[in-house]
């Protein structure tokens, strides 16, 4: 429920995440104003003696402070102010925004006018003296006591979530005048067995049709992942690393061996440039193509597909399948069996209108910019968001534009013409300029800017597929964006229960590197007498010939075995999330993968759901995380060099 907060309660409380004010039914005590990158926040000393009850029972009211141009919030207490006449509260405009220190618009920062603090009965200069370390400390300690009693998730533990938010490059969510969404595996997420299940089952009755043989064939989701990359050339799936260079890889759907893969790829770097070579998995919506594509490669290298087909390498076998797929998206009988049953393919998220729904009254300008027609969109829509609306609201009225077959990525590239959707039933005509509340069809971003009178870096854009959503919209109009990604939390409950395991392996690999280390000492000491030199390696110093080879020879059986111990590990890495591929954001123990490097490049914030957004506030400072360097282990400790010893 929303609860609102009457004039004669002060019941401020303020987080990163969320506002917390409590209700008090006694005049609250005296409070303090802590300043919080741009926004003054008036928070009731709780740690000070006044009991607050945090059950079931007790009122929790909402104070809603709009980001948006005009806010104005009355003095509690009633009145205007104690005489101060006017506004308490007041947001940081375009016209008088400044850059922060982080490079971040302070647009949309609430502030307070000084001389209303009298109004209320508080001494500003409370926070204004002592040492600023000391006063937020305790400010910040009552704030985490508070969050806790609440059961509220702090900033910090947010991070270390599932459900998490994750920022690649620092985004002031105060700043953002618009937030555009895409519809299809960002506002609704699909059953991916049920989805794309279907879709394959439609492909593959499109490439019987075509002489294809797909007899014994059925869907196996579990056979790739996004982020995969096409070959082709070869017809195989294969996995880089953020360089490009290929870690694991499969041909057909028989995974290749490390020293195949070698053999293949030792040369050559995946480059998602070269499009007649590489097709990139950049959304769950790949899955059903990649998987059908995988076994009609099987069925080519037998021999199984009729002549009378036509004559195929691998490219061609990849075309005939991306033209049945798209038969059923363009017949239409996979999306009108999903319209009648919705509830067979939709994962209803309850959270989610919520979370759109405090943007909204955030002051955020909410767009819907989907590739989906019409009837679809409104089909899915409703299904998906009317039941979790309070007050009757239908999903229409969260969003000021709603843009459908919108010819994404094009449309973030180029201009279409716009046409406005007037009746149920989908009949349009051309216009000019988009509306608040209309509905249109077609058009472009540049289009949508111009209504809207707001450009670039205010307007975040949300959506599954890395290239069409996020890439080009950052590209072109540089406008802010975010990813969403649902196989995260997969991942990271993966990544929990793989740390055993993972802490095992590189116990076993750095006991390598030490034993290895001393080894090459010893060879290299070995090296030099054999070529009669006199130098000696310091491991080497006071051992005989005799006794150098034998500890070496000792060593190097020790190695080999560590070998065998570490292999094995090593390839079972990950299984917990894919057995044949690993984790979805790594390529080997340590390394990224080239769909994470393509995440951070493009993304400046990436989560699993739209509606974990509601888990923090739409005036939330996303800050991104100090990234780690190969020399920044190194720099952590005193170590000798030439004799002396150096600080961190």
């Amino acid at each position: 429920m929303r609860a609102t907060s009457s004039q004669s309660e002060l019941s401020f409380g303020f987080s990163r995440h969320r506002e917390i004010p409590v209700s008090m039914a006694a005049p609250p005590p005296p409070s303090r104003f802590i300043k919080n990158h741009g926004v003054l926040a008036l928070k009731p000393s709780f740690a000070r003696g006044v009991s607050v009850s945090v059950s079931v029972s007790v009122s929790v009211n909402l104070l809603k402070c709009r980001c948006s141009r005009g806010v104005s919030e009355k003095p509690a207490g009633g009145g205007g102010g104690g005489g101060g006449g006017g506004e308490v509260f007041y947001a940081t405009s375009s016209s008088k925004c400044d850059i922060d220190y982080l490079g971040e618009s302070t647009k949309g920062d609430l502030n307070v006018k000084m001389e209303h603090l009298e109004a209320f009965g508080i001494d500003g200069q409370i926070t204004l003296e002592g040492p600023i370390e000391e006063v937020a400390k305790m400010e910040a300690d009552e704030a985490e006591d508070l969050l806790r009693k609440l059961d509220i998730p702090s900033p910090f533990s947010c991070r270390y979530s599932p459900r998490g938010i994750f920022c690649s490059r620092t985004l002031n969510l105060r700043s953002i005048s618009a937030i555009g969404y895409d519809m299809d595996y960002t506002l609704m997420h699909y059953n991916v067995m049920a989805w794309e299940g279907r879709a394959y089952d439609y492909c593959m009755e499109n490439l019987k049709n075509m002489g294809f043989p797909v007899d014994g064939l059925s869907f196996d989701p579990d056979l790739v992942i996004r982020g995969l990359v096409i070959d082709k050339e070869r017809g195989n799936l294969v996995k880089a690393d953020r360089f490009g260079y290929v870690k694991r890889a499969m041909h057909g759907t028989r995974m290749l061996s490390t020293r195949a893969v070698s053999e293949i790829y030792g040369r050559e770097l995946v480059d998602l440039r070269k499009e007649s070579q590489w097709e990139f998995l950049n959304t769950l919506f790949s899955v059903s193509e990649a998987v059908a594509f995988m076994q009609m490669v099987d069925r080519l290298d037998d021999g199984s597909i009729a002549a009378e087909v036509g004559p195929l390498d691998y490219k061609g076998l990849y075309k005939a399948v991306g033209k049945a797929l798209f038969r059923a998206h363009v017949e239409g009988q996979l999306k009108s069996e999903i319209m009648s049953k919705p509830e067979l393919f939709v994962e209803p998220d309850p959270e989610l209108p919520l979370a759109l729904l405090d943007q909204k009254e955030a002051g955020k300008k909410l767009l819907l910019i989907t590739n989906s027609d019409y009837h679809y969109t409104d089909k899915m829509m409703k299904h998906s968001f009317n039941r979790f609306l309070p007050n009757d609201m239908d999903w229409r009225d969260l969003f000021d534009i709603v843009i459908v077959s919108a010819k994404k990525p094009e449309f973030f590239q180029m201009s279409h013409p716009m046409y406005e959707v007037v009746t149920g039933e989908g009949l349009m005509r051309p216009c000019f300029k988009a509306c608040t509340g209309g509905l249109y069809s077609g058009g472009s971003a540049q289009m949508v800017e111009n209504s809207l009178n707001i450009h670039g870096d205010e307007i975040l854009y949300v959506g599954d597929h890395i290239y069409t959503d996020v890439s080009q919209s950052k590209l072109h109009l540089r406008w802010r964006t975010a990813l969403i990604c649902r196989e995260l939390e997969e991942e990271y409950s993966a990544l929990i229960r793989s740390r055993d395991h993972r802490a095992t392996l590189i116990d076993l690999i750095n006991q390598k590197e030490v034993v290895g280390d001393l080894f090459n000492q010893l060879r290299l000491a070995s090296q030099r007498r054999n070529k009669g030199r006199p130098a000696q390696t310091l491991a080497a110093t006071g051992m005989d010939d005799q006794e150098l080879t034998e500890s070496m020879q000792k060593l190097l059986i020790v190695m080999q075995r560590l070998d065998k111990k570490i292999a094995p590990l090593l390839e079972t890495d990950g299984e917990l999330f894919n057995r044949r591929w690993g984790f979805l954001s790594r390529a080997g123990l340590w390394d990224k993968s080239h769909l994470m490097r393509q995440i951070e490049k493009y993304a400046d914030i990436y989560t699993s759901r739209v509606s974990n957004f509601l888990h923090y506030t739409p005036f939330v400072y996303f800050r991104s995380q100090e990234q780690s360097l190969a020399h920044d282990s190194y720099s952590q400790k005193h170590w000798p060099i030439n004799g002396l010893s150096t600080d961190n």
